[in-house]
């Protein structure tokens, strides 16, 4: 058990980087998250390399691997240009993942603020032709596309 509090910060952070460094498809993902959520990472660089250690190194589920590297895109994306953005999503893009439809939005919203529209609108596009689109994901792509790309 990890005993969080300002007093013992860098005993904390150096026990979730350990944990997230041994593997275990539960608690290595849930100590990356706290590591995230708490800003306890020295660097977006580390916080890369854990994700990394999550992604290519963990035996995790296929739909558990999918949502961190969805995570990962969402943790990078105000940071990162389209190559580095892309690379990173292609696992789920080329995948009949449920987090597919996630991927397409974000990516799609992140060209959409570079003030890339063509591109944005195929990202768009590709969410109403999958078969399986969340929902919810689907509705705010039908929004975006009546209100911003209607001609």
């Amino acid at each position: 058990m990890i005993d969080y509090s300002s007093e013992n910060l860098d005993l904390t952070k150096e026990r979730l980087k350990s944990i997230v460094k041994q593997k275990d498809p539960t608690y290595s993902p849930l100590s990356l998250y706290f590591i995230i959520d708490n800003d306890l990472a020295e660097s977006r660089e580390e916080v890369n390399k854990l994700f990394d250690i999550l992604i290519n190194k963990t035996n995790l589920k296929d739909e558990i691997k999918s949502l961190i590297i969805y995570k990962k895109a969402l943790y990078n994306a105000d940071f990162i240009d389209e190559d580095e953005l892309l690379d990173i999503v292609r696992p789920i893009l080329n995948s009949k993942s449920i987090w597919k439809s996630h991927t397409l939005y974000l990516v799609a919203e992140y060209f959409y603020s570079k003030d890339e529209k063509k591109k944005s609108k195929e990202f768009f596009d590709q969410i109403i032709s999958l078969d399986d689109s969340n929902q919810d994901i689907l509705k705010e792509t039908q929004k975006r596309l009546n209100r911003d790309f209607s001609e």
